[in-house]
């Protein structure tokens, strides 16, 4: 008895010399792509901010986490755009924009600003006063301020260790840690301090210091 034939297997197609030129130009288009995307992986995440976290009673009130003006990103900034996003300090900003008092300052050394707020300026100087200090007497407004600057960056521990700064105008201020604050003198304290910028260190203080006489009419209202 005979059996039907088997089918025959219909063989496996050659690629051929076009084919396989087709199958090595693919991989070597992929190739470069794959090796790049091994190396690279996912993108890597970015680097910790390590800016100090500035400390004393004022803090809370001030820009904090991801707020504009937060201790993180000030510290990429400029100390003179680093000051204008400070709101406490829009008077003494001002002040130093003015004088141009920082341009006296050492290049490459760094500066320590004592910077008394808002508050402070009203307690101490009348508006007309000010405004007159601003606007006419340019020479003494430049006095005033040099008596809140220190060359070099100095975090307020390194103030309060050892125990006296000298300012730029010349004068020397001792510096003593009471609790979680320090004490200028006999005359501030710091209320926020260890603001980090550019080269630059900040503490928010309470008074202002200097030789200037009062002037302010205790209503603690100035015009900015």
């Amino acid at each position: 008895m005979s059996h039907p034939a088997t089918a025959p297997r219909h063989p496996r197609r050659s690629r051929g010399p076009h084919g396989a030129r087709r199958v090595r130009r693919t991989l070597g288009l992929l190739l470069p792509t794959l090796l790049l995307a091994a190396c690279t992986g996912s993108p890597a995440a970015p680097r910790a901010n390590t800016a100090p976290q500035p400390t004393g009673p004022l803090c809370a009130a001030l820009p904090t986490g991801t707020d504009p003006g937060n201790p993180s990103f000030l510290a990429g900034q400029p100390v003179e755009a680093a000051l204008r996003w400070i709101p406490t300090l829009t008077t003494f900003e001002a002040a130093l924009r003015t004088s141009g008092v920082l341009t006296d300052l050492p290049a490459g050394d760094g500066v320590t600003l004592l910077a008394p707020s808002d508050d402070a300026f009203a307690a101490t100087f009348s508006e007309d006063n000010w405004d007159d200090l601003m606007t006419h007497h340019t020479d003494q407004l430049r006095t005033l301020l040099k008596a809140h600057l220190i060359t070099g960056n100095h975090p307020i521990a390194d103030l309060t260790t050892a125990g006296t700064a000298t300012t730029l105008d010349g004068v020397t201020v001792t510096v003593t840690r009471t609790g979680p604050t320090a004490r200028l003198g006999d005359r501030a304290d710091t209320v926020c301090a260890d603001y980090q910028a550019t080269n630059a260190r900040i503490h928010i203080i309470n008074a202002v210091l200097g030789p200037l006489p009062a002037t302010a009419d205790g209503t603690g209202h100035r015009a900015h």
